[in-house]
């Protein structure tokens, strides 16, 4: 079904094959295809953002804006904003694909006090929930947006200011709320201006303990109104702090497990973000998987030319395949997914641009998922690294990881042997020549 008018001469966008030169088809993305036993699009669960999509304008800080989209009428409105669901809805069901995700103020704009925004909020997640009942579309995750305004320039729930703090557990908690309203499967914590500008004006120790009890409320809430979903922190390096409490993953995972909020969250893991973080994206999701703390991901890329988020498509096979080898031996996202925290050049102007952005990295991680199924079912890679590590597979290195040695034992096993055995060859070069091979 189409709820407006604005895509009409745009097709429905449907497997083709890699054969196919349609532009406005998918090469590699098969939905209903049985990979590794599950289908393309449960490994896969892709999410249109709101933010990007549909409210970002093309400006940047040297220029304005430039994409111009037929249905907007020039206001922040709420009627402006219901207008604008119906199109999100239609262009979700255009791509085929089975979930959104979204900040409060992407959908709804504030109102001259906080009951007129809390209502601005409610009277949009009404047309959500018709509009999800109407296409089988469904909520990924939703957010609070406490980084944009003025209000939250000194920081969002590490603020100075006690009134901002309670401002932020007031959208907090209407979006757990609206959340829980829409059947949304996670709830993501992105901390925009949770950091620090200079250390002279700056109390860390009280601001890391604010912000462990503002997490600390959100759980205690969402227990009260039974909302099940899964709670979600996406890492974020710099920009605009000088430096985020959340810089990367291994240390969100430590700030989580030292205020014993670590069985209660997830990470989000944002590709852009990783390699500002100056790690490789797979580096990201394997700290996370190993903690057992993968729960989504934003699927997107930089610019080694540039030094900020750019949140371009994501287009690289290779960067992809090495993810995915990653989420599938984690047995997926459960909940989470693939959300395309992504935008469009300021120059692709053209309303077909939005289109062929998704198509693009829609594919690339489709390829890439059946490029990682050849990986892991071969099994040579594997192999190559249980070899690597076959020392601790039988003798005293299986002995250690049972638990039985100690400092001493340990000590008595190398002196009666005289000297560690030598290493055996990492073969760096013959990993990256085999999994180049898959291309």
């Amino acid at each position: 079904m189409s709820l407006t008018d604005y895509f009409k001469t745009i097709p429905d966008i449907a497997y083709e094959g890699p054969e196919s030169d349609n532009p406005f088809a998918y090469k590699y993305y098969n939905p209903a295809e049985k990979i590794l036993g599950k289908s393309m699009e449960a490994w896969l669960r892709y999410a249109v953002c709101y933010w990007h999509t549909f409210r970002g304008t093309g400006a940047d800080p040297f220029g304005g804006a430039t994409l111009c989209r037929p249905w907007e009428d020039g206001t922040d409105s709420v009627d402006m904003a219901v207008k604008r669901a119906d199109v999100v809805f239609d262009f979700i069901n255009k791509l085929g694909l089975k979930f959104y995700c979204f900040h409060d103020r992407d959908v709804a704009p504030e109102g001259d006090t906080v009951t007129q925004t809390n209502k601005n909020l409610w009277t949009v997640a009404k047309r959500f929930k018709k509009n999800q009942k109407a296409t089988g579309i469904d909520l990924l995750w939703g957010t609070a947006n406490m980084f944009s305004h003025p209000r939250f320039a000194q920081g969002a729930s590490t603020t100075p200011n006690a009134d901002v703090y309670a401002y932020c557990a007031n959208s907090v908690k209407e979006m757990l709320d609206v959340t829980l309203e829409l059947g949304g499967q996670n709830y993501v914590f992105w901390g925009g201006r949770e950091g620090y500008m200079s250390l002279l004006n700056t109390d860390i120790g009280r601001e890391l303990d604010h912000l462990a009890k503002f997490l600390h409320m959100a759980v205690d809430y969402a227990k009260k109104i039974g909302f099940k979903g899964q709670f979600l922190i996406e890492p974020k390096p710099c920009e605009p702090t000088k430096h985020q409490y959340d810089f990367d993953a291994q240390t969100v995972i430590g700030f989580l497990r030292g205020a014993k909020l670590h069985k209660h969250f997830k990470l989000n893991i944002e590709t852009n973000h990783a390699t500002l973080a100056g790690h490789e994206f797979v580096h990201e999701l394997e700290v996370a998987r190993v903690n057992g703390m993968l729960g989504s991901v934003d699927a997107n890329r930089g610019d080694l030319m540039n030094g900020w988020d750019t949140d371009q498509f994501p287009n690289d096979v290779k960067e992809c395949t090495h993810a995915m080898l990653s989420i599938i031996k984690n047995k997926g996202l459960g909940q989470g997914g693939l959300n395309f925290d992504a935008k469009v050049r300021r120059d692709s102007t053209d309303m077909e641009d939005f289109f062929h952005a998704h198509i693009g990295g829609i594919d690339v991680y489709a390829r890439a998922l059946r490029i990682a199924a050849k990986v892991i079912e071969d099994g040579k890679l594997d192999g190559m690294v249980t070899d690597r590590y076959s020392s601790w597979d039988a003798g005293v290195g299986k002995d250690v990881e049972k638990g039985k040695h100690d400092l001493v034992s340990l000590q008595k096993y190398i002196l009666k042997k005289g000297t560690a055995a030598p290493n055996q060859s990492g073969k760096q070069e013959l990993f990256e020549n085999v999994f180049n091979s898959y291309f």
